[in-house]
């Protein structure tokens, strides 16, 4: 097992894909997911980027790699190699032309301790959902109606 995953201890993991029409990502998104990492909120566990061309053709970066180093570097920087080749092309068949993904892994270390709290006490979680941001807009929208 890598240093720094002990499964006992280890708080919710996720995995986000995040796509960005254009291949074009702002310049906040490192710094957000940095503080986050930084405040403890999440560790990131795995970061890798998939961009697909015009023409189909498919680039895989890491968090690590030159080209992404300067913004993602520090914060990919113990990464866990949690993505094989096969899930990065896979989110490429996905992805339209001219576009590129955001895929990470962190663990929401927030919930850690909840985590160990309910597993000691042999609980098991059985429905965890997110709510589409839509949704909640919506419903918020609704609220301001009334």
């Amino acid at each position: 097992m890598p240093s720094g995953l002990n499964v006992d201890t280890i708080g919710p993991v996720d995995v986000a894909v995040v796509v960005f029409e254009g291949n074009h990502i702002n310049g906040d998104v490192a710094p957000a997911l940095w503080e986050l990492q930084k405040n403890g909120t999440v560790r990131i566990l795995d970061l890798s980027f998939v961009r697909k061309d015009d023409d189909g053709s498919v680039a895989v970066v890491e968090g690590a790699d030159a080209e992404v180093a300067e913004d993602f570097g520090s914060i990919a920087g113990a990464q866990f190699d949690l993505f094989s080749d096969e899930d990065l092309h896979a989110v490429a068949e996905e992805l339209p032309p001219a576009s590129s993904a955001l895929v990470v892994a962190w663990e929401n270390s927030w919930a850690a301790r909840l985590s160990i709290a309910v597993r000691a006490s042999h609980g098991d979680l059985r429905l965890l959902e997110r709510i589409p941001r839509a949704v909640v807009v919506e419903a918020v929208a609704a609220l301001d109606d009334d």
